[in-house]
């Protein structure tokens, strides 16, 4: 939990109850929050009063400076009670109310951020709003708007209704979103890369701007695109932004695992929270370029990751926590800075080597003498310089991180955002999978087994997901960013195991998706379920953020599962939903990624890969060693009723490897070398 549980003097409010954690820590202060829900609109219309909103997360650094100064101040608290209702709402918990209020304020012309704080009028319609308010500005706002909502309550509304039609437009409207019949290309595609390419920062990877954030999905899609074109340039800018991250601030050299961004633009002194969902994108990522370069530093950080979130992140169901804070003791990135004399005393006869190796200094690159451990080359120019061996280089970095973490042990932990949330254990799962493929580690494969029997049975009703667990209870209806990324897990599991359970899964979740969020009219996905909570406004997600859009996610998802089932339906609707995104695309890939990702998979003819016989994982780990990324893997060690399996038999004793193109297979091979020679 984080710090701000810690204020527990008076009388707990309606959060007490909560199960959210950032919720909770708001539940001793002195303003009378309601969590989002009947009880509090009700009383907003009873009492003709407005509503504040206020939107956070358990690991956002202002939302605790924003608390400390003006929610536990008793004279602020007491404007916000007597002239509003007041209602805490965890985005993470309720990204629907988040995502329609956050557009709200860019509407108003307002930069986003959390904390986002928006008044409403009594039917939920916003007004006002902005992020962060220091103390005195925020009493002087919050009597300015009491007394506009009570003297010129038509202005008010009037001003409110029209933001709510603004905001409650189509995407397919807004964005003039049509299907022109698209042709799939090369050409469209270099497209898309000079488009992105004019922003990379070619010294330090990433894009050229700080704040900078890791963005997973942008390089997948690079990769994607590299693979199909051989483009030099763009693997050398996915290398460097890959080994500038490993080096840097950003990832925790002693314990694995990624900060949300870096401050700054060399990737060095982060913004120390760390999140699930693009944990594990990352471990995607950095898997998958493996596969295509066998960079040594990629494998360690995968390993190391991974050891975190076994370490730190993962509850006793195997499902993962949600977010580590960036604060302990109510100072950033405390738990994680070392000084020189600390890392003097901690590595002992090494010390000389891991003070070079880290960059550390007497001054520090932080504050205070602190210093943000990081690295500025590789292991083999490191241990050249020193004239050292590179393995006894590793060998004794590896030892002093160990010291260093058992030395962190004793420290006050980042408070820890202990909800799971199925969509971003989608995430990790996916990068569990893709960890097995690309390094055969079985402790992997156990690790996202573990986790997809807890999605699967704490976090599901029969083909419902729900959105949020903590303490044995799953609650909230899952949004289309769960469904999407559950089932591009699932997906992912069964083609690395063959354990055709997870196949049925995906299938029934993506039925419950078309039933229940599917726009036939606009041949898009709702973010909410036909069932759940109606609010101001009904959206669609169609723009890749550092998750991918649920939309996207979504035609991924039918266009494989069209290819595996043979299902045309599926595949006719997957082309109708990137149809209508192809124009955008081409204009703006750096937020369309995933769209990107799709567009690649329909360029070139997608291989449907099937492995028949008693030997059919092992065959499909070592089809795994070469990077193609462009194809589905099916197998089964005896029969299968799946399309492309059936009535394909093999000798006994002997494994059979069928590659096939738009169902038409072609011979059938024994050897992995003689199936990669028939792949394209």
């Amino acid at each position: 939990m984080s710090q701000a549980t810690t204020h527990k003097e008076g009388k707990a409010n309606r959060l007490i109850h909560a199960t959210s954690p950032y919720l909770l820590q708001h539940a001793y202060n002195p303003v009378n929050w309601y969590p989002w829900g009947e009880e509090a609109l009700e009383k907003a219309r009873k009492e003709d009063k407005p509503i504040l909103v206020s939107i956070g997360y358990s690991s956002c650094h202002w939302c605790h400076v924003m608390e400390r100064e003006s929610f536990e101040n008793d004279s602020i608290a007491a404007i916000m009670n007597e002239y509003f209702v007041a209602i805490k709402v965890d985005r993470e918990e309720r990204p629907d109310v988040d995502q329609i209020y956050m557009d709200a304020v860019q509407a108003m012309g307002q930069n986003g951020g959390w904390p986002l704080n928006v008044f409403l009028t009594s039917d939920q319609k916003p007004f006002y709003g902005g992020t962060y308010f220091p103390p005195q500005a925020w009493a002087k706002l919050l009597q300015q708007v009491a007394t506009v909502y009570r003297e010129k309550r038509s202005e008010v509304e009037e001003s409110a209704e029209q933001l709510t039609n603004a905001i409650a437009t189509s995407e397919v409207v807004k964005y003039r979103l049509k299907d022109e019949g698209a042709e799939y290309s090369i050409n469209a595609l270099d497209m898309m890369y000079d488009n992105i390419a004019q922003h990379f920062d070619k010294k330090r990877g990433g894009f050229n701007r700080a704040p900078k954030f890791p963005m997973p999905g942008q390089w997948l899609f690079l990769l994607r695109y590299y693979h199909l074109t051989d483009n030099q340039e763009a693997l050398r800018q996915i290398e460097v932004t890959l080994n500038e991250i490993a080096y840097g601030g950003i990832y925790d050299q002693a314990g694995g695992g990624f900060a949300r961004y870096s401050v700054d633009a060399d990737w060095l002194v982060p913004h120390f929270e760390k999140m699930l969902y693009d944990n594990g994108q990352l471990v995607s990522l950095y898997s998958e370029a493996y596969t295509v370069t066998g960079h040594e530093l990629y494998k360690q950080v995968v390993y190391q990751t991974i050891e975190w979130l076994e370490r730190e992140m993962t509850n006793s169901m195997g499902g993962f926590y949600s977010a580590l804070d960036a604060d302990s003791e109510g100072e950033e990135g405390k738990f994680y800075v070392w000084t020189k004399d600390e890392i003097e005393q901690i590595t002992g006869n090494d010390s000389d080597l891991i003070v070079d190796y880290y960059n550390i200094t007497e001054d520090g690159n932080w504050e205070e003498g602190k210093n943000i451990l990081h690295r500025t080359v590789s292991d083999r120019e490191f241990a050249t310089k020193k004239g050292i061996d590179e393995k006894t280089l590793v060998k004794k970095v590896v030892n002093a991180n160990t010291l260093l973490l058992k030395a962190r042990t004793n420290r006050v932990r980042p408070g820890l955002d202990d909800k799971a949330l199925s969509g971003w254990n989608g995430l990790m799962l996916k990068g569990l999978v893709d960890a097995y493929v690309a390094f055969g580690e079985e402790k992997f494969l156990m690790l996202a087994l573990n986790n997809a029997a807890f999605i699967s049975e704490s976090m599901s009703d029969g083909d419902r997901l729900f959105r949020s667990y903590k303490e044995g209870k799953a609650s909230i209806d899952g949004y289309l960013e769960d469904y999407a990324h559950v089932i591009d897990a699932f997906l992912a599991l069964y083609q690395a195991t063959f354990d055709e359970q997870w196949l049925t899964k995906a299938r029934e979740l993506t039925d419950y998706t078309l039933e229940h969020f599917y726009d036939s009219g606009e041949k898009l996905f709702f973010y909410t379920d036909d069932s759940s909570e109606k609010l101001i406004a009904r959206k669609k997600e169609v723009f890749d953020n550092v998750i991918p859009a649920s939309n996207s996610q979504m035609a991924i998802n039918l266009y494989l599962l069209g290819v595996i089932f043979d299902h045309e339906d599926y595949k006719a609707k997957s082309r109708a939903m990137i149809g209508k995104m192809v124009s955008l695309l081409e204009g703006e890939p750096a937020y369309l990624y995933n769209w990107g990702i799709l567009y690649t998979y329909l360029t070139a003819p997608t291989a449907e890969v099937a492995i028949v016989g008693t030997n059919a994982n092992n065959v499909r780990i070592d089809l795994a060693k070469k990077y193609y990324p462009n194809k589905v893997v099916m197998g089964t060690k005896q029969s299968s009723g799946l399309p492309l399996l059936a009535g394909k038999i093999t000798k006994e004793d002997e494994t059979t490897i069928y590659v096939c193109y738009n169902k038409t297979c072609k011979l059938p091979v024994t050897e992995v070398e003689k199936a990669f020679e028939q792949l394209k």
